[in-house]
């Protein structure tokens, strides 16, 4: 389990300070507040880099609330309504599996049994012992022709089952990089699991 406090202070660093300063310079005068997201994963990405662990404490809310001249509560308040942003530190693999409806009919259940099993996970939002997972029930990812849907971190990995999900935990534990995200039968795009219906070529037509 990661039981990694809560910093005592946050400051951006230089590859972050860049990326506030620009994402700022987009809004007017007075409204600056609508950066917020950004700068919450902007410190979220620099606590990945720092930690290895992608969080946001509390103190780096109160920094970009200082920084955006709010009251904290403007920033605490998207933070705990956003599941994209963690308020405590998660694995170096965040497993956020969808269990929607459509996830679910074509069998997000075995992908969640698959989590647990490769990763020691007993619940919903537990961190593996040795810290390389987290696991995190969300809901609709927005890729429900591909589904079941695990995403990885950043990555969507689509039409998953038990055995795939198994594998590729298996991979990460042996210390493999992260495979290309997206359909994980070769499915093109979200073409139809049985292949192009339409707009195919006709034998002998016509140019």
């Amino acid at each position: 389990m990661n039981t990694q406090v809560e910093p005592k202070d946050f400051a951006f660093d230089a590859i972050a300070e860049a990326a506030v300063a620009k994402a700022i310079s987009h809004y007017p005068e007075g409204r600056q507040v609508s950066a917020v997201k950004t700068l919450l994963d902007i410190a979220q990405r620099q606590m990945a880099r720092e930690t290895g662990s992608a969080w946001v404490p509390r103190v780096a809310m109160d920094v970009i609330a200082k920084r955006l001249g709010v009251a904290p509560i403007r920033v605490y308040e998207i933070v705990t309504f956003y599941t994209m942003f963690n308020t405590k530190p998660v694995g170096k693999y965040h497993l956020q599996v969808c269990t929607t409806t459509p996830c679910w009919l074509r069998g997000s259940d075995d992908v969640v049994a698959a989590c647990k099993k490769a990763s020691g996970i007993e619940n919903f939002g537990h961190t593996s012992a040795d810290g390389l997972f987290t696991m995190t029930e969300v809901e609709c990812l927005g890729a429900c022709v591909n589904s079941p849907i695990l995403q990885i971190n950043d990555d969507y990995y689509e039409d998953m089952d038990g055995e795939r999900t198994e594998a590729l935990l298996n991979k990460l534990k042996a210390g493999e990089p992260l495979p290309p995200a997206g359909s994980t039968i070769g499915r093109q795009a979200s073409a139809p699991v049985t292949d192009q219906t339409t707009l195919l070529p006709t034998t002998g037509a016509a140019e």
